[in-house]
């Protein structure tokens, strides 16, 4: 595929008083998940809005393949998006609802069928699109995506109300787009999932990006040194390590946190000490903790805006 970058610059938005948007700027590369995280009112949606010429920003510009979504001639071929999985007239099947997308681009009749037996809708497609679970709702908005077979999909909260089995599908789906060679932004507050799912995150707050990196490099950066050492022996324990030369603390009645070593090398002193362990593990951060980390104190933020918007 040609190059379908999503570029995001100094993008500006007021809503009253409010700066919903504040220099947001980021990438979006091909063959690459790319996880945009926040908390409500951080900039997520406006940002995604902005991106598919729904809203008009004060400053800065969003472009997909070098141009903004307004002057793409196809867009529905070149930029697949889910926004609203709510946003379907139910009293219309899934198939239909599908079929009016398709005649609305010149799509052919069979590419309908086709994306709904992808997101695995065929048992269901014929049956009122009101009657759908949230789940449901989420795989049809994602059929409507991928009419057009584009090269570039926005996908906001696509995790949202897909049960275990939906879930696991998800993330080899999002795997899959990627490894084709398509640029994937994907909205989520389900840290876990874009952990085991996103090539880099996008993470961001008040309007701005707090963090744009790998997601091992957001890992790394956030976990500490230390091991954690599960023993009935602690005293001893600590001795033989502070033997060895290694800084070794008691922390309950049978853990000690050790610094400055990995866990190949405390189990060797350990070994050679004759002091017996159960767990002996390395204290890694998730995706989750950088998420809480970054994003703390907004709260309040998230309120003035949520006021200015509602107005």
């Amino acid at each position: 595929m040609s190059d379908q970058t999503i570029e995001v610059s100094g993008l500006r938005k007021r809503f009253g008083a409010t700066q919903a948007l504040d220099g947001m700027s980021f990438t979006v590369p091909p063959g690459q998940v790319t996880g945009f995280v926040g908390p409500n009112g951080a900039g997520k949606s406006t940002t995604i809005r902005v991106i598919l010429g729904l809203d008009a920003p004060d400053g800065g510009h969003a472009l997909v393949a070098g141009m903004p979504y307004r002057r793409l001639r196809s867009p529905l071929r070149q930029v697949g998006a889910l926004v609203d999985a709510g946003a379907v007239q139910p009293g219309r099947s899934g198939r239909n609802h599908l079929l009016w997308l398709a005649r609305s681009q010149r799509l052919p009749v069979r590419r309908v069928d086709e994306v709904i037996e992808l997101v695995g809708l065929g048992g269901a497609a014929r049956r009122r699109a009101g009657g759908f679970s949230l789940g449901m709702r989420q795989r049809l908005g994602i059929a409507a995506a991928m009419l057009g077979d584009p090269p570039v999909l926005i996908l906001d909260e696509p995790f949202n109300g897909m049960d275990p089995e939906g879930i696991i599908w998800i993330r080899g789906f999002l795997r899959s787009l990627a490894d084709a060679g398509r640029a994937v932004l994907v909205s989520s507050h389900l840290m876990g999932e874009l952990q085991g799912t996103a090539d880099r995150v996008v993470v961001v707050g008040r309007g701005r990006v707090l963090a744009d990196a790998t997601v091992d490099e957001l890992v790394a950066g956030a976990s500490s040194d230390q091991v954690l050492l599960r023993t009935a022996e602690p005293a001893a324990a600590v001795a033989a390590l502070r033997g060895a030369g290694l800084a070794g603390t008691v922390t309950g009645p049978q853990t000690v946190a050790v610094a400055g070593a990995d866990a190949q090398r405390i189990v060797a002193v350990l070994g050679e000490a004759g002091v017996s362990f159960s767990e002996v593990s390395s204290q890694r951060a998730t995706l989750e903790d950088v998420y809480l980390r970054l994003t703390a104190g907004q709260a309040e933020y998230r309120a003035a805006l949520g006021a200015e918007r509602a107005r």
